[in-house]
């Protein structure tokens, strides 16, 4: 890149100089008037080049981070008339992703719940609401702040015309040592689909698994800091503390940190055709006073409380294929994560009803498994299956209402998308789930989803 903006500047030098050649009998004001322009461009390149340089450095040292390769990318040289101009390399790249579709159902999803398991009240498990409406669209600004700072924001706007803050954060991109901090709210590190971001997905909904143990996916307030080893096979390791606001978590008062988290990511090449990464994660969480919903032994919906600790661990692994590691006409990725939840604490059973308090251990799991085969250019076909286990719980004095009998809720689902472009994708699902005992829900989903302007580019 030096030597490109070297030869581009010495061409751009070079032009009035041919201009003085060819003006030999100017007055000398003229001349003058040419030498301040010759040094209003030494000068205005001289911001450029630092101005890009500097960003290079910045996205040098972010590395591995989702999206700063993207959002720091170097435009081509262009003239610049003042020093005022190169600050522009600092203006937030906006992207803003489009989505909705239909969702067709067997059953009526008003009266989704997912049988053995203790649900959050303000939970967005399963397939939304039946027939045409838009989906999740999501707003996005990420930019540099100075040589040491970056920030990113996502703003969601939900299909009720609501609005809310996905993430919004500032992180660092030279700390050296391959340390990374940052700080405000984003999506844990955790497993390795919840820092993902629903247009990313490779299907149109998250896992079972993590719409019980996650809420779906989780987010919180707080602090990230991420150290990536110096070796030749990537090992990065992370830690997180937080507010605690997201379910299994619950928002407090509380001055201490409500949340925890754990990371571990590590990965490589096998030969030139596949890579690899696997990871362990442990989040651990506080609730006071918990909201919950889910349906007793008569069948009957009832709203419960939880106070206490939750415990989930996230063990995750891919691998990816793609011939002689060029992915743009064929590929094929296979993934899967088992999540293994403990919460431990007091229960409120019945709220409005019984209201009957008393000691509640729950010990429960979870997994998925996926594949993804690219078998032309701009076409997709998918796989997922997918189980959840109630396990053993502990209720005391609930126990008669809410001890379940070990059913193992299930999915199934297929998919095939197409991608005209990196940018829209187009894409049917079909799924068979069977989340409720004794009932079968076939699921028809058709999906669009459009990026417009600069977004930033996709964690592996």
């Amino acid at each position: 890149m030096e030597t490109l903006m070297s030869v581009s500047l010495l061409l751009a030098l070079a032009a009035p100089w041919s201009v003085v050649a060819q003006t030999s009998s100017s007055t000398p004001a003229e001349i003058q008037s040419i030498r301040l322009e010759i040094e209003a461009m030494r000068a205005g390149y001289e911001a450029r080049l630092k101005s890009l340089e500097d960003r290079l450095k910045a996205a040098e040292s972010a590395g591995g981070t989702p999206g700063v390769a993207a959002t720091t990318a170097i435009e081509p040289a262009a003239p610049v008339a003042s020093t005022a101009s190169a600050a522009n390399g600092f203006n937030p790249a906006m992207s803003l992703i489009l989505s909705g579709g239909y969702t067709g159902t067997s059953i009526d999803a008003a009266t989704y719940h997912i049988t053995g398991f203790q649900l959050p009240s303000s939970s967005e498990a399963g397939p939304g609401s039946r027939g045409f409406g838009l989906a999740e669209s999501e707003l996005g600004l990420a930019a540099n702040i100075d040589p040491w700072l970056r920030g990113a924001a996502n703003i969601s706007l939900h299909p009720d015309n609501t609005l809310s803050i996905e993430e919004a954060f500032v992180q660092t991109t030279s700390l050296g040592n391959g340390i990374s901090v940052k700080a405000g709210r984003f999506f844990s590190g955790v497993g390795y689909l919840n820092s993902q971001h629903a247009h990313t997905w490779d299907f149109v909904d998250n896992p079972l698994a993590y719409q019980v143990f996650l809420g779906t996916q989780y987010g919180d307030d707080g602090m990230q800091v991420n150290w990536l080893a110096p070796t030749d096979q990537f090992l990065e390791l992370g830690f997180e503390t937080g507010r605690g606001r997201s379910f299994p978590g619950s928002d407090t008062g509380r001055n201490g940190a409500g949340m925890t988290a754990l990371t571990t990511h590590t990965g490589g090449d096998v030969g030139a055709s596949h890579n690899w990464r696997a990871g362990l994660s442990l989040l651990d969480a506080k609730a006071t006073d918990q909201g919950l919903t889910t349906l007793d032994a008569t069948g009957r919906r009832v709203g419960n409380s939880f106070t206490g600790s939750t415990r989930v661990w996230l063990l995750d692994g891919v691998w990816k294929w793609a011939p002689n590691g060029n992915a743009i006409r064929t590929s094929f990725k296979l993934q899967g994560e088992y999540l293994r939840s403990t919460r431990s604490g007091e229960l409120s059973y019945d709220l409005s009803g019984a209201n009957v308090t008393d000691a509640y251990r729950a010990i429960q799991s979870g997994w998925y498994v996926q594949g993804v085969y690219q078998f032309l250019p701009s076409w997709r076909v998918g796989l997922r299956t997918e189980r959840l286990d109630a396990g053993a719980s502990d209720y005391g004095l609930n126990a008669a209402p809410l001890a379940g009998n070990g059913y193992q809720p299930r999915k199934d689902s297929v998919m095939l998308d197409f991608n005209p472009s990196e940018f829209s994708r187009v894409r049917l699902q079909l799924a068979q789930d069977r989340s409720r005992e004794g009932l079968t829900d076939n699921q028809v989903f058709v999906q669009y989803q459009m990026s417009l302007g600069a977004h930033g580019a996709h964690s592996y």
